[in-house]
C-alpha cells in the first residue's frame, strides 16, 4: 500500500503509488547509497533499485553493491501504523511509472500468462525489535500495455511477512485460501484501481520459484483483474512504518518467458 508524495488523503491507505524515478546516487568503494527517491540499475541493468521514501522526511537510505540486492542502511521513519508507511525501498523488473528495465519480457497480457510464464525468487533479511514493516511483492497491472504514470488496472501484493501491527489495505475477503501449495488470507480494496493483497498465513524470509500464474488466475476468477489487462512490472521491497535498518534483499530474480536473462 505504498503511495507517492503529495497525493489526496484517500490514497494514503492504498497501494504502491511510487515517486517518479529520479536517477541520483552517491557511490564509493563499490557501494552506492540511495536516499529520497534515488534509483540505480543493478544486476547488469536487468533490475532497478529505488529508495522511494515518499511519506516521511526522516533520514532513511539504502545501499547496494550493484548486484540484485540492497540493504536499508539507516531509517528514522516513525509513522503511525494506523496510516501510510513512510517509504517503500524496492527492487523491480519491468516498468515503474514509465521507467522500464531493458529486455524484461514485460508487459504481458493477462490472458497470455500461463504456468511458468513469470517466475520469481526473493531472499530477505528481517530484523526484529521495535521495527514496523512488511515484506511484500508489488505487482502492477495496467489496462493498456504502457503508462507513464499510475497504473490503472490493479495492484497485486504478496506479503511474505510483517513485523508489528501493520495490515493490508481494504478488507479481508477470504481466509486460509490455498494457492499453489501456499496458504493466504486475501484482502481487497477497490478504488480507482483494485488492490489485491495475499498475506501468507505463515510468514517467511524467502520464496523460491514462485509462479505468479496461480495468484493472477485466482484474482481473475474473482473479478479483481481482467484478462484484457497487462502485467507491466514486478517489484519487491519493504513498506516502512517505523525503523527498518537492517532489512535487506539478499537476492532477487524475476524470470519472464521470452524476456532477457534473469
Amino acid at each position: 500500500m505504498t503511495a507517492r508524495r503529495h497525493i489526496p488523503a484517500p490514497l494514503l491507505a492504498a497501494g504502491a503509488i511510487l515517486a517518479a524515478v529520479l536517477p541520483a546516487a552517491c557511490s564509493s568503494a563499490g557501494t552506492t547509497t540511495l536516499c529520497h527517491s534515488d534509483t540505480h540499475p543493478v544486476g547488469g541493468g536487468t533490475y532497478t533499485v529505488m529508495n522511494n521514501e515518499w511519506h516521511s522526511d526522516a533520514a532513511q537510505c539504502i545501499t547496494t553493491d550493484g548486484t540484485a540486492s540492497f540493504t536499508v542502511a539507516n531509517s528514522s521513519i516513525a509513522n503511525t501504523t494506523h496510516g501510510a508507511p513512510g517509504g517503500f525501498p524496492l527492487i523491480y523488473r519491468g516498468c515503474h511509472w514509465g521507467a522500464c528495465t531493458p529486455d524484461s519480457g514485460l508487459p504481458i497480457r493477462v490472458s497470455g500468462i500461463r504456468a511458468g510464464t513469470v517466475i520469481t525468487s526473493w531472499s530477505t533479511a528481517q530484523p526484529g525489535g521495535s521495527n514496523r514493516y512488511n515484506v511484500a511483492y508489488d505487482i502492477w497491472f495496467n489496462r493498456e500495455p504502457t503508462t507513464g504514470g499510475q497504473p490503472d488496472g490493479a495492484e497485486l501484493m504478496i506479503w511474505l511477512n510483517r513485523h508489528g501491527p501493520v495490515y493490508p489495505a481494504g478488507s479481508r475477503v477470504a481466509s486460509d485460501v490455498s494457492i499453489d501449495g501456499r496458504s493466504y488470507h486475501v484482502y481487497l480494496r477497490r478504488w480507482h484501481w483494485n488492490t489485491i493483497t495475499y498475506l501468507m498465513t505463515t510468514g517467511t524470509t524467502s520464496v523460491r520459484h514462485l509462479d505468479l500464474q496461480p495468484l493472477v488466475a485466482y484474482a481473475v476468477s474473482q473479478g479483481y483483474i481482467q484478462d484484457s489487462w497487462y502485467l507491466i512490472g514486478v517489484e519487491a521491497g519493504f513498506e516502512l512504518w517505523r525503523g527498518g535498518a537492517g532489512l535487506a534483499t539478499n537476492s532477487f530474480l524475476v524470470r519472464v518467458a521470452g524476456g532477457g536473462p534473469p
